[in-house]
């Protein structure tokens, strides 16, 4: 009896297995998945490189130069007001008070010829950041969406000089939201016979200053009156010349019905 023959399955190469038949009637259509799966991964991976691309595009912002301070040696008739003035001090005079007062003193209105003070840094120039260009094509999309979403600015408040006419400006214009009358004219002729412009003057010889109420600032009111007379929304302080202003401009209207009726002591 003839042995029957064993037949082994022939296995599959590794180049088959990476190939797919597929077809009707007999005929056949081969795939190469093994190619189509390297696309794939390039395809995939194409987003995260863009968005590398992007990242890389940031603004990298620009340091601002260091401020420099200097000093000035006080004369004989100066006065913080005019010397704030004179060199253009950010903030005026009370902030040279604040930088120097532990050499002034406790009275702004005192100081002495010889006497160094430190003027404060001029303004400093902002740095503005360098501007990123932005990626071609749909990238740059975004970019143009953020910015149209930005909502409006608000109006800028009013800058007034810290100066004599600034002063007065912005005391009319504080005047006018509380009803209180009175003119530029009228004001700047009260205040060139009573203070000559000086903020810090002070009346330490009449009566008042005997009674221990002295007259301050560019109007010369007494504390009382100050303080019966300030004007909502003004500093506390007699010193400060748009409070000093309005208070007195105040006190004026409820005594004489403007300052601008006001030509002597008052």
């Amino acid at each position: 009896m003839s042995a029957r023959g064993k037949h082994r399955r022939p296995k599959n190469s590794p180049l088959s297995r990476g190939l797919a038949a597929a077809g009707t009637g007999g005929a056949a259509l081969v795939l190469p998945l093994a190619a189509a799966g390297v696309a794939d991964a390039t395809t995939l991976n194409a987003p995260t490189q863009a968005a590398h691309s992007v990242a890389t595009a940031k603004a990298v912002p620009v340091a601002a130069p260091a401020a420099a301070t200097a000093t000035y040696s006080v004369k004989a008739g100066d006065s913080l007001a005019g010397i704030a003035s004179s060199k253009n001090v950010r903030g005026g005079w009370k902030k040279l008070y604040q930088d120097n007062r532990n050499v002034i003193g406790a009275d702004p209105a005192l100081i002495r010829p010889g006497l160094k003070l430190t003027l404060g840094a001029p303004n400093p120039a902002k740095a503005k950041p360098a501007k990123a260009k932005p990626a071609a094509g749909r990238a740059a999309a975004p970019a143009r969406a953020d910015r149209s979403a930005r909502p409006a600015a608000a109006p800028k408040a009013v800058a007034y000089p810290d100066n004599l006419d600034g002063w007065i400006r912005e005391s009319l214009a504080v005047m006018a939201r509380h009803g209180i009358p009175g003119t530029y004219a009228g004001i700047h002729r009260n205040i060139m016979r009573e203070s000559s412009g000086n903020p810090l003057a002070i009346n330490n010889w009449d009566s008042n200053a005997a009674a221990g109420i002295p007259s301050k600032g560019l109007l010369q009111v007494i504390d009382p009156t100050f303080r019966a007379y300030h004007v909502p929304g003004t500093s506390t302080d007699s010193y400060d010349p748009v409070a000093n202003i309005t208070a007195a401009c105040n006190y004026a209207a409820a005594r004489y019905g403007s300052i601008d009726n006001v030509f002597g002591a008052y």
